[in-house]
């Protein structure tokens, strides 16, 4: 892809930076004649500093109209299509040819005898001035903030993935939470008919909590974690588990919490839940 079709970022045609471009020009602008008196606007009125201050504010002011219309005209066009790094330098370049046509057409009205082309060099290099220096400040500042603005984003984004990795969330059929327990705080899950019941420690006291929904469903939910399907009927959080026990009739997992029942691991579960167990008490 080449650099002409690269898209300039959306932040430069938003409401408020371009409210802020055109401010902060104008106000440039208003320092700059004052200061340097380019265009030769010495000679446009013979009066007192103050008066030529307002006289040329309102002079400035009209030519920076030429920003307005553009800005305007940029942030529906921008909405709508995009502005591609190309097309924006050749806006930028448009901008100062008018607001530079402008200087000199109201130049010249002021001092016939001179040159045009001169006028038009002069006010060419003077009007890029009043542009590129405000516009190359306030773009370095929107890149900062939007740079700081997608940092803040990430940080947030991080620290609600690291809250997700410590809570367990439980959704219904609907896709409605119902439930959230911290990783440290469930036990197990059992099938019952259309419901599950999830077993959890709330204040140190065992807990259920029936959620509408299947089973399996939960169980692709919560795949990649610690909480795994043991039985038919049963899924368990092996951070709980403190023993398995081999039985004649089977294998059950003990969790050393008061009133929790052994839970069975059926023969279709029992060489993947045994191997992972091992592997994890490891």
């Amino acid at each position: 892809m080449s650099v002409r079709d690269y898209m300039i970022p959306e932040y430069i045609y938003q409401k408020k930076n371009i409210v802020r471009l055109i401010l902060l020009t104008a106000l440039f602008a208003l320092v700059f004649i004052n200061i340097y008196k380019p265009f030769s606007s010495s000679s446009w009125y013979q009066v007192s500093e103050f008066k030529f201050f307002l006289f040329s504010s309102l002079i400035i002011l009209t030519g920076v109209l030429v920003v307005v219309i553009s800005r305007i005209v940029m942030y529906f066009w921008g909405r709508r299509h995009g502005v591609t790094m190309a097309g924006y330098a050749l806006w930028i370049l448009l901008e100062i040819f008018f607001m530079s046509l402008f200087y000199t057409i109201y130049t010249l009205v002021l001092n016939p005898e001179r040159e045009y082309l001169a006028v038009f060099k002069e006010s060419a290099i003077n009007t890029s001035l009043v542009l590129l220096l405000p516009y190359s400040v306030l773009h370095l500042y929107f890149s900062y903030q939007e740079k700081t603005r997608q940092l803040r984003l990430l940080e947030e984004g991080r620290a609600e993935a690291a809250m997700k990795q410590n809570v367990f969330s439980f959704y219904d059929e609907k896709n409605e939470l119902r439930l959230s327990v911290k990783r440290s705080n469930l036990l197990y899950l059992e099938s019952a008919d259309n419901y599950v019941c999830i077993w959890y420690l709330n204040k140190g006291q065992l807990t259920k909590f029936m959620l509408r929904n299947s089973l399996k469903a939960i169980e692709e939910s919560l795949a990649d974690t610690n909480v795994l399907r043991c039985h038919r009927s049963y899924m368990v959080n092996f951070d709980q588990v403190k023993v398995l026990r081999r039985e004649k009739d089977g294998i059950y997992l003990e969790m050393d919490v008061e009133k929790v029942p052994d839970i069975p691991i059926s023969k279709t579960y029992s060489g993947k839940v045994t191997n992972w167990f091992m592997t994890y008490s490891s």
